[in-house]
């Protein structure tokens, strides 16, 4: 009698069959529009099959080897194009399944005709199951084979919808496993506590009062750190999540202080229109920059002056400026020192925008129609009159460029500032994080709180497993995960 394989010999042959009963996904993961380039991505059992297919060839693709091939239909055999191949070997692939890349030349027929031919060799009665990957579906298959957690592949998220260097710093700290390090040492922290009040329900018996006062009472403290470091890095993630938005900058200032050129000579082009009629702008104007690697939505607002001056549209202008300083965060007032009284109408605003701790920057506008003598004089009357600090008043002009570089140096470190990035790179994580940081993981030490003041440890232990569920649904390590994951591959492009 023949005696069975031992147990791991069952499980090789599993994995062995369970991995060849997946289907192996395909997809474009360039643009579909004429260029230089178009790379295929192929991802399953199959992806050698599908390179001997289209190659014509026997022989396996070598691992991380690049080479160069003729594409054939493999239903006509007809020439499809030259292309580089790359092909990875499981497991060591982004995916954790065997992957190939077909680098082709960039014509929109190209691409059709090698996608249909790929699409062309799925034949379900032979076992060769190939279809078009799913939005995010590489990634989703590197979380299932667990070469990335969830945190990671959303940063993977993020690096690719980056526009500017801060927001690609940020989303570094997640692809680089950052992020997860905190969250698992959260998640190890809490697993010790949870341990420990366990042993005060399973041997509570064994414990004089005084001893189980004191173990609870350890673990309280314990928590309150924990949860300190938690609303700490919310809020740090809260500030940098400015970065992804843009950085809400309005311009204020009374009319033809020189708002309007002071946007175009930040965006190097005529974003608004500059004229010596007083009340051009209107509306609010609102245009996306970078400025010094932060995404930046400068509000360039109507002039603000006495409503009994303006006419109807102008007032409604005006109302709308106001809105817009008020909701910024952070604002440049425009003053014009040759219009007289120019800081009268500003200076209300000033204390109430500082009233409300908005970051400010007062701009003494056309430097050059301004004496060499009077500057300095100019510059501490205006501080002295809005009552900021004289560091806060920056002398430009837009006709000269005298001054700009000083004031974008400034409000890059607003910007600092403002994203509390000024001391360490800033951190992104996904809405979705954030939720379960303020609704399961704090909620859940909140709840713990009440039941430790109730003295009820059954209960005060099972608040504080409901912070580290909620620890593990952010990274992926959570039982009855797979309703978030629609969410979170749902964002990816079809070729990640």
């Amino acid at each position: 009698m023949m005696r069975p394989p031992p147990p791991q010999v069952w499980q090789r042959r599993l994995c062995n069959t369970l991995a060849l009963s997946q289907p192996t996904i395909f997809a474009l993961s360039t643009h579909w529009a004429r260029s230089a380039i178009a790379v295929v991505r192929i991802s399953g059992p199959q992806s050698t099959y599908i390179y001997n297919a289209l190659t014509q060839t026997k022989s396996s693709p070598k691992h991380r080897i690049a080479s160069v091939r003729k594409l054939y239909s493999p239903r006509s055999s007809q020439l499809l194009d030259e292309a580089l191949t790359l092909f990875f070997k499981q497991p060591n692939t982004y995916t954790g399944l065997d992957l190939l890349e077909l680098h082709l030349h960039g014509g929109t027929a190209i691409i059709r005709s090698v996608v249909d031919s790929i699409r062309a060799l799925h034949d379900p009665d032979k076992g060769v199951l190939i279809r078009q990957a799913e939005p995010g579906e590489f990634s989703r298959q590197a979380f299932a084979n667990g070469k990335y957690d969830l945190t990671a592949l959303e940063g993977i998220s993020d690096m690719i919808n980056a526009e500017t260097e801060s927001q690609r710093i940020a989303s570094l700290a997640s692809v680089s496993g950052q992020t997860k390090n905190v969250f698992l040492k959260w998640r190890e922290d809490l697993l010790t506590n949870v341990a420990n009040l366990t042993t005060l329900i399973d041997f509570g018996e064994d414990h004089d009062l005084e001893e189980t006062e004191r173990l609870f009472d350890d673990v309280a403290t314990r928590i309150k750190v924990i949860s300190a470091e938690v609303q700490s890095h919310l809020k740090k993630v809260r500030a940098s999540q400015i970065l992804l938005n843009g950085i809400s900058l309005a311009l204020v200032g009374p009319p033809n202080a020189g708002k309007s050129s002071i946007l175009n000579t930040l965006a190097n082009k005529e974003a608004a229109i500059v004229s010596d009629i007083a009340g051009t702008t209107r509306d609010v104007l609102d245009v996306p920059l970078e400025i010094g690697g932060y995404k930046v939505v400068v509000g360039d607002t109507a002039g603000i002056r006495s409503l009994s001056d303006a006419d109807q549209i102008e007032r409604e202008g005006i109302r709308r400026a106001r809105s817009k300083y008020e909701l910024a965060d952070f604002v440049m007032v425009v003053i014009d020192p040759n219009q007289g009284n120019g800081t009268g109408e500003m200076m209300e605003i000033v204390q109430t925008l500082k009233n409300k701790g908005k970051q400010i920057l007062v701009i003494i506008n056309k430097e050059d129609l301004l004496d060499n003598d009077n500057k300095l004089m100019i510059t501490k009357k205006v501080a002295s009159e809005l009552r900021v600090d004289e560091k806060l008043v920056k002398l430009v002009s837009c006709r000269t460029s005298t001054g700009i570089d000083e004031l974008r140096a400034a409000m890059i470190q607003n910007f600092k500032i403002i994203t509390e990035s000024e001391s360490a790179d800033p951190v992104i994580v996904s809405s979705r994080t954030q939720d379960i940081l303020e609704n399961d993981v704090l909620y859940g030490f909140k709840q713990f709180e009440y039941w430790r003041d109730q003295d009820d440890v059954v209960l005060a232990t099972e608040c504080l497993r409901q912070s580290v569920e909620g620890i593990g649904k952010i990274t992926g390590d959570a039982i009855g995960v797979e309703e978030i994951l629609g969410v979170v591959f749902s964002k990816f492009c079809i070729g990640k």
